[in-house]
């Protein structure tokens, strides 16, 4: 796994627990954040070819 796989993966990992934790503390701005970045990361890792069915 190279570089860039290895860190979208962590920061999809994260950004996933981040709106986890903000749907969980009733943040709905805050969960609209994390909500908006989870997609444009998914986005990002699909232009390159980046499985991310596996990050749960």
């Amino acid at each position: 796994m190279d570089a860039f796989t290895a860190g979208i993966l962590q920061r999809i990992e994260t950004t996933q627990s981040d709106l986890t934790h903000a749907r969980e503390t009733g943040d709905e701005f805050l969960a609209d954040v994390e909500q908006a970045e989870l997609e444009d990361l998914r986005r990002l890792a699909a232009e390159h070819g980046v499985e991310v069915s596996a990050v749960a």
